[in-house]
């Protein structure tokens, strides 16, 4: 397999300089871009993302070529990633502040956390609990805390898109994929070593 050439989305709001040094420190060729020929010419698609669903869609729409995304990777099938935002916009729909449309690449709606008694957001570090075997969790072993930093989660409506569940209060979703699609709600751009591992285990997705 060829050496992985990333393209970094980047709409405005996203934790895009971060995810960008941990690609290049692990010795990946990456590029920041929404270029339709960058992202025709790239291997992977990363969305990273911070903020509030609504505002992020209306930043996505604006700056991404959406028509040239979803060719390639609803069309042509080239491997996607979203980071928190960046997974929860990959719903039919976001219902912080106010109904927005999302991607709708995955069925299903993000809603507030259902915390309980816990603090929102959640943040900080969490492990996974792993739904279905996949290689996205190749290596992981005894790496399976991760950071996070979210009030909202996405309610999936196919279980079969779910990987894996975190636990805060309630269980909710924290990897989704379909086909060529893949979120994670963690940043595994902060998540150290088990952060590294799930990040080249996308990158090895074809």
């Amino acid at each position: 397999m060829s050496s992985p050439n990333i393209c970094i989305l980047d709409y405005g709001s996203g934790n895009v300089k971060s995810v960008f040094n941990i690609l290049k420190h692990l010795g990946h060729e990456v590029v920041i871009s929404n270029e339709k020929s960058v992202i025709k010419n790239s291997s992977h698609l990363i969305l990273p993302g911070v903020g509030a669903f609504g505002s992020a869609m209306e930043k996505i729409n604006n700056k991404i070529p959406l028509d040239c995304l979803e060719d390639q990777v609803l069309t042509c099938g080239k491997p996607f990633l979203g980071i928190c935002v960046g997974m929860q916009v990959l719903a039919d729909e976001g219902n912080e502040f106010k109904k927005t449309e999302g991607l709708g690449w995955i069925s299903g709606s993000v809603n507030k956390l259902e915390s309980y008694n816990l603090p929102l957001p959640h943040v900080g570090w969490n492990d996974l609990i792993v739904d279905k075997s996949s290689n996205i969790f190749d290596k992981l072993k005894d790496h399976k805390d991760f950071y996070f930093l979210h009030s909202y989660a996405f309610d999936v409506q196919n279980n079969q898109n779910i990987l894996a569940y975190s636990d805060y209060g309630a269980n909710f979703v924290s990897v989704v994929n379909k086909d060529n699609i893949f979120g994670f709600q963690f940043h595994p751009e902060k998540s150290q070593r088990a952060g590294q591992i799930m990040i080249n285990n996308f990158l090895k997705q074809n």
